[in-house]
């Protein structure tokens, strides 16, 4: 009896220890499962399958963009800000992507730069065009944003006699300044007609004539225009008619204009000087010269 009772005893002892370790066995094995479920399926919201660009492209861009911050002082932000004010604020062009973009581009530029001179120069120049690429990579996105708003200003400035000469017969007719804003924002065209309507924008908003006025004057390197903005503010502010201000400011940008076109033809016998003299007399010079020079040469070895 003893020996059944201590078989029974040792029976019951492994059977709980074989039950408790099937359990955690099995705990385990759910656990793995769970695991290797959240790494195969992706959380709610998340793709099934990223894309490389996702996986790889995004990462790696964000990454040079802080470069680029890293790199940027502030006050060349503040500039940078000030230069897509002038070029009109493009579309997605905010100044923290622009220096993202300038990250980017000192990488791929002397990347790209290196590459090309280790396949025709030795280790030296290699390393002067990856500094040179990494260069003008970081200021190319500087140089495209000044170039636009060089152009974006030349606009403004060849348009505006027109845009003031449609502000002044509107005023004319006897719509009040707003309105006859309006009007020419509506029925012109080019960067100018976009300022105006910015104008419009702002004191819908709750700016005064006074600060949207302004606010175009910091906007632009046209002085005409900056004149145009002052002369306004000055005459609402004093009480002077408009009309005749802005008549006065027609005008004036009219003689401007005149003048500056009067400049450019001044410059024109300057500017084609140097074509005529390396294009176009040489080929005279053949074209007279050229038959006396082949008789004189076929005189002097007949003799």
């Amino acid at each position: 009896m003893l020996a059944i009772g201590l078989s029974a005893l040792f029976t019951a002892i492994l059977v709980v220890s074989l039950s408790v370790s099937a359990a955690r066995a099995g705990r385990a094995d759910v656990a793995r499962t769970m695991a290797l479920a959240e790494r195969l399926v992706p959380a709610a919201g998340e793709p099934a399958d990223r894309s490389f660009t996702d996986r790889i492209i995004v990462p790696l861009t964000a990454r040079l963009g802080g470069l680029g911050r890293a790199l940027t002082p502030s006050g060349a932000v503040a500039r940078l800000r000030r230069q897509l004010d002038y070029a009109g604020n493009p579309v997605d062009w905010t100044a923290e992507r622009v220096v993202r973009i300038k990250g980017v581009a000192l990488v791929m530029l002397g990347a790209g730069a290196g590459l090309f001179a280790s396949v025709y120069t030795g280790p030296p120049r290699v390393a002067l065009a990856v500094a040179g690429g990494a260069v003008f990579g970081f200021f190319l996105p500087d140089l495209l944003v000044y170039n636009n708003g060089l152009k974006r200003q030349e606009s403004i400035k060849r348009t505006l006699p027109d845009v003031l000469d449609m502000l002044t017969v509107c005023v004319e007719a006897g719509l009040g300044f707003d309105a006859a804003t309006a009007q020419v924002a509506r029925n012109s065209r080019g960067p100018l007609a976009g300022e105006f309507t910015r104008i419009l924008r702002e004191m819908q908003i709750g700016k005064s004539r006074a600060e949207a006025l302004r606010s175009l004057g910091e906007r632009t390197t046209v002085p005409e225009l900056r004149s145009f903005s002052s002369a306004i503010v000055q005459a609402s502010e004093l009480g002077i008619p408009v009309a005749k201000v802005l008549r006065e400011q027609a005008k004036e940008m009219r003689i401007k204009r005149r003048q500056h076109a009067e400049e450019l033809a001044q410059k024109v016998p300057i500017k084609i000087l140097f074509p005529m003299l390396f294009c176009q007399f040489p080929a005279l010079f053949v074209v007279i010269m050229g038959p006396g020079v082949l008789r004189m040469v076929h005189m002097f070895s007949a003799s």
